[in-house]
């Protein structure tokens, strides 16, 4: 696998070096439009609705329709002086039970792997939340943009499950749900016994695309016009840890603090651990409070 993006974990005064690879991959046989007649790629000019003309790559910008009709249309100025998030900090904001989170709100899955000298500091958090039975709610940069995260246990891999925001959770509106059905003890008891006598542990190698497979047996049998064009993989970057606090220091540290501001309003993010430093070589500097409002699109 080849890393997507590195930084560090900080959670009080431990910081965790990691790397973030993809945790899932899409096996769709994807296909391309082509010329029956030669085979040749289907290619599309940008051609405007309103004069007909093609339009050169330079000349488009992005319009955004409102819900009365109303175009408008944000040049790249327009974009480049809206926030962009760039750091390379996944900030540990609270610890929650892990039957709180709907797994609705899931969206996309990445391994974290430690750095080899953060592999103590990643085990201690990777046991602390499953000791716990909790989840680490995170703030992440991510192609230049702020996501929530969770960071949750998968066997010995911490992953980090980037999140919907709610308002994106689109709510049921099915009237029939509201309808008053009756179901007798007898038609209860014989669901019950249904769902009984199929019930199984769950394996999902047991399952398989057979669509797809379907659509790879085909494809063999038609190899004989055809010809591979394998894509080389790009090399992995080099990449550089930070370095680390000694690790149970932090950790007092880390606690201390967390004793000391349990008089603050509930859901709070901590200071990040380079905000503290800063407070420790100032006290007269307060850190900025982290907002926790959604960035703009």
């Amino acid at each position: 696998m080849r890393a997507i993006w590195s930084g560090a974990v900080s959670f009080g005064l431990v910081s965790v070096p990691v790397k973030l690879y993809a945790a899932t991959t899409n096996h769709d046989i994807r296909f391309h439009q082509v010329h029956g007649a030669d085979g040749g790629r289907i290619r599309y000019k940008r051609t405007c609705t309103v004069c007909g003309e093609e339009v050169e790559y330079a000349d488009i910008v992005k319009g955004y329709e409102t819900e009365d009709g109303e175009l408008i249309m944000l040049t790249e100025p327009d974009l480049e002086s809206l926030p962009s998030a760039t750091g390379h900090e996944i900030d540990v904001i609270e610890f929650v039970p892990a039957e709180q989170i709907d797994p609705i709100l899931f969206d996309k899955t990445y391994y974290l792997e430690p750095e080899s000298k953060a592999a103590k500091p990643y085990a201690l958090l990777r046991d602390a939340l499953t000791e716990t039975d909790r989840m680490a709610v995170v703030k992440v940069s991510l192609r230049q943009r702020e996501t929530l995260a969770l960071l949750r246990v998968r066997g010995k891999t911490i992953l980090l499950q980037t999140m919907l925001w709610p308002d994106e959770v689109r709510e049921p509106d099915f009237d029939i749900l509201d309808a008053d059905v009756e179901l007798r003890p007898q038609e209860r008891q014989m669901a019950a016994s249904l769902v009984e006598s199929l019930g199984a542990d769950f394996d999902p190698t047991a399952f398989n695309d057979e669509y797809r497979d379907a659509v790879v047996a085909l494809i063999a049998a038609k190899r004989t016009t055809g010809e591979a064009r394998p894509t080389p993989v790009p090399a992995a970057a080099a990449d550089e840890g930070d370095s680390m606090t000694d690790l149970l220091t932090a950790l007092q540290r880390s606690v201390e603090a967390a004793r000391s501001s349990s008089g603050e309003t509930r859901g709070r993010p901590a200071a990040s651990s380079k905000d503290q430093k800063a407070q420790s070589a100032s006290e007269d500097e307060k850190p900025a409070a982290r907002k926790r409002t959604r960035k703009p699109a």
